[in-house]
């Protein structure tokens, strides 16, 4: 049972929030005095180039053959993983100023490591601070809180630092002349002594956001702490975050065999599930200290306020979490979230979400952490039945579980505005939101290899998300938005409940062209959190679903994800609440046998349009004018059914094994 912070509950509201963390803070009374007890040894290495994607203005090619899922071998990922973004190489073309920045402690090792060491330090400290600090510090924000900017400029100095310098400008009569503004004029100006401004006032397109969030995870500190500092599970535990991290050196490895006193150097791609919002890319040190028995530290800090390198659009600030042990072998974490960014290029139907701080904030980080834990959790319980009793066996839960994971994280990957998605607009007047792009080729058989298109666009709708989710996740409401599926038959054949919420579950759906005729399953993967919501599904032939359900490999199903997902259209009311908008972000993953990886043909980017034209359109419809809706659907379901082009004898054995699998009762 995943538990986590009730807002309902006394012990985390309002004023009693105090004495919460004062049972933490006794853990961590004597680390400001403990110095430089654990010595920080600097040694270590650092470790992309794209096809750029030209979008044309001769026929796609998507059938049920085509999207239905064939065997394909795919690289192995480490147990109880899918497949992961994350990498401890790093190349050149994308990360040169990660390369520039180690170079820069490559060249004079011994300051850097006492600068980068002395950063890690006081970041650890302002953690702590921020972490612990009341109301003071910090106001309710419905279930979560927000930082109080003033208090916070005046606890760590910022205010008195400005202050001061203004305070030097009144006494010297402020600047007594101004630099020279005449652009065609090279003569300096005769002002040679001007006051240099904190960092705070120089970087003025920075809008800080800050946010803290404290509850409870059931898993050990141990684990949490081993998922943060190992860039490969931060990644796959946080990857509807993460696009992209690297570890580019490690300073320190920490002291008896933990990550105690452990400091490295990382680079990270955040993305918000939408290619209309831009990532956001920090180079930063991370250092890991055990503060008490059962009580670890983990805090992120900025290389840009360190080395005087171009200005960067994005800047962690001390941010990171304590972990606490508690009973039952659960863990109290506090998270802590505090950034300076550029929002300046975030489009317009997203911008009151994101300048808000919610999409980045510390609720969703933790978020992320409990949905990890409980698909842990689900994955290695030893039985999971359904509330109408369908049962799967262990191995086949296992390993659709792990698939499901594999469909929904290369979701997020493909959708996001990540350095490695190579998105073209649609050349098409009124597509200008519309993205599409390649993502390599994939072996058809008996057919050359064919593209992989994926293509994407968000909306905002007056529905509220909650309502918007169970819309796109009830397999009733199907026909009523997927053009391919008109006239089909649609039941839930089974599913497993991914923690306490039954609406968070995997599904297999089955797909009928009539009651006696099974034409293809969808694996789908439905969930909310307090953030956002996403629904993901994937088509999967009989064959392909018969193996994962018998325990076979997941890693071997090629899977091409799509599917929506779902924020609400500004912050909620306190923190908490439904609100009467949504963003919603449409994604289609196709194979077209008529592009190449360079090159997308006029008629495929007309289809591509169509497509999601009207998936965008029924949706609308939905809420709106059923009427409207019914009169689509009655012009396109009389269209022709492609059949999966597989013997019929040995289809219908698959679909008999697959029955016999689930047991029913």
């Amino acid at each position: 049972e995943i538990k986590h912070m009730d807002k309902h509950d006394d012990h985390f509201r309002d004023k009693d929030v105090n004495s919460e963390l004062r049972a933490m803070e006794i853990f961590v009374e004597g680390f400001r005095s403990s110095g430089d007890e654990n010595a920080m040894d600097v040694s270590g290495q650092l470790g992309f180039e794209r096809p750029d994607v030209n979008i044309g203005v001769d026929d796609v090619h998507q059938n049920d053959e085509d999207t239905s899922s064939p065997l394909l071998s795919v690289r192995a990922s480490p147990q109880d993983s899918p497949d992961s973004r994350a990498s401890t190489n790093v190349t050149s073309d994308q990360m040169n100023r990660a390369s520039d920045l180690l170079m820069a402690v490559s060249v004079s090792a011994d300051t850097n490591k006492t600068r980068i060491t002395d950063l890690a330090s006081s970041a650890m400290e302002e953690l702590l601070k921020m972490a612990l600090e009341g109301e003071t510090l910090w106001h309710i924000d419905g279930d979560g809180e927000s930082l109080n900017g003033f208090e916070h400029m005046k606890e760590f100095g910022s205010v008195d630092a400005t202050l001061r310098e203004i305070m030097r400008m009144v006494e010297v009569g402020g600047p007594q002349c101004l630099p020279n503004l005449e652009p065609n004029d090279e003569s300096p100006s005769e002002c040679t002594d001007r006051p240099m401004l904190p960092k705070e006032l120089e970087e003025e397109h920075l809008h800080a956001e800050a946010s803290r969030q404290i509850g409870l995870v059931s898993t050990n500190p141990a684990s949490v702490v081993e998922w943060l500092m190992d860039v490969n599970q931060w990644s796959l535990v946080f990857a509807n975050i993460i696009s992209r991290a690297n570890l580019l050196q490690v300073l320190s490895t920490g002291v008896d065999g933990n990550y105690d006193g452990t400091l490295q150097l990382m680079t990270v791609e955040l993305h918000l599930p939408t290619a209309l919002v831009p990532t956001r890319e920090s180079h930063f040190v991370r250092y890991c200290k055990q503060l008490g028995y059962g009580t670890w530290g983990v805090v992120d800090v900025s290389l840009e306020n360190l080395f005087p390198y171009p200005a960067s659009g994005f800047r962690r600030r001390p941010s990171g979490c304590l972990i606490q042990g508690m009973p039952e072998g659960c863990s109290k974490v506090i998270w802590v979230e505090h950034v300076a960014v550029d929002n300046r290029l975030v489009q317009s139907i997203y911008r009151p979400l994101v300048i808000s701080g919610f999409t980045f904030s510390a609720k969703r980080w933790f978020a992320a952490l409990i949905r990890h834990c409980q698909w842990l959790a689900t994955l290695r319980a030893r039985t999971a039945p359904t509330h109408d009793g369908v049962l799967l066996p262990q191995a086949g839960r296992e390993s659709l579980l792990k698939l499901a994971e594999r469909m929904t994280r290369s979701f997020w990957g493909d959708i996001s505005a990540c350095n490695e998605n190579q998105w073209m607009p649609l050349p098409i007047r009124g597509a200008e939101d519309i993205r599409a792009m390649t993502k390599g080729s994939i072996p058809v058989p008996g057919m050359p290899p064919s593209s992989k298109i994926v293509f994407t666009t968000s909306i905002r709708l007056a529905v509220p998300p909650k309502r918007l989710f169970d819309f796109l996740r009830d397999e009733k409401s199907r026909t009523k938005w997927d053009t391919r599926l008109f006239g089909h038959i649609i039941r839930e054949l089974a599913y497993v409940i991914n923690g306490n919420n039954p609406e968070n579950r995997v599904s297999i759906l089955q797909v009928n062209a009539t009651p006696e005729e099974v034409e293809i399953f969808y694996l789908q993967e439905s969930f909310s959190d307090d953030i956002g919501s996403y629904v993901i599904y994937a088509p999967v032939d009989a064959l392909a679903m018969s193996g994962v359900l018998n325990g076979g490999s997941p890693e071997i199903v090629n899977i091409l994800p799509c599917g929506f997902s779902i924020l609400p259209d500004r912050p909620p009311l306190n923190g908490h609440g439904d609100v009467p908008g949504s963003l919603l972000t449409i994604a289609f993953h196709i194979i077209d046998l008529a592009s190449t990886e360079e090159y997308i043909p006029p008629e495929s980017v007309k289809t591509i349009f169509k497509v999601i034209a009207e998936t965008a359109f029924l949706i609308k419809a939905a809420f709106t004018s059923d009427n409207v809706q019914g009169n689509l659907a009655g012009g396109i379901k009389e269209k022709k059914k492609v059949k999966m082009d597989t013997d019929i004898e040995s289809y219908i054995c698959c679909i008999v094994a697959i029955r016999q699998q689930i047991k029913i009762g």
